[in-house]
């Protein structure tokens, strides 16, 4: 079977997604795509969500923070934003994302707008309420291990 000629072949554009959540969230790509699915026939419906294509291509994920390249058509690019903005929580993990750019190839995404978020995270050992806890520092803010669970903090709380 031959290929399609390339004025016919279906045009990709590429959003590079960035994902902050909580340090001991754990989900994998499979996961964060379906809710992102779940998310894009909330908001647009069956035949709007197929019509986009929404794709998870790469996926990384480590002590809070993460990376991932969503692929979606030429055209659709708004309503993949806005399906993104939508997915709140992954596994009841609670997460934030942000769409960093858009780019027309995985290899101009990645460079431009994938950095490694997830090496900027480091885990620590801080001074909470007069005990040493385990803490994952991430630019100035920190996640504090609590008996009852995760507790964010700022580098202001532990003066």
């Amino acid at each position: 079977m031959k290929h399609l000629p390339k004025h016919l072949r279906p045009r990709w554009r590429y959003l590079a997604v960035g994902i902050e959540t909580w340090p001991d969230a754990e989900f994998d790509r499979g996961a964060f795509q379906r809710e992102l699915w779940y998310a894009a026939q909330n908001l647009l419906g069956d035949a709007g969500s197929a019509d986009a294509d929404l794709t998870v291509y790469g996926f990384e994920l480590g002590l809070g923070t993460g990376e991932a390249v969503v692929r979606v058509r030429r055209g659709h690019v708004d309503e993949a934003r806005a399906a993104l903005a939508c997915v709140d929580a992954v596994d009841d993990d609670e997460i934030g994302v942000r769409v960093r750019g858009v780019s027309g190839t995985v290899r101009a995404c990645e460079e431009r707008y994938l950095r490694g978020a997830a090496a900027r995270s480091e885990k620590r050992h801080v001074v909470f309420e007069g005990s040493e806890r385990t803490a994952v520092a991430r630019d100035d803010a920190r996640c504090v291990r609590l008996p009852s669970g995760v507790l964010g903090a700022t580098e202001l709380d532990f003066e």
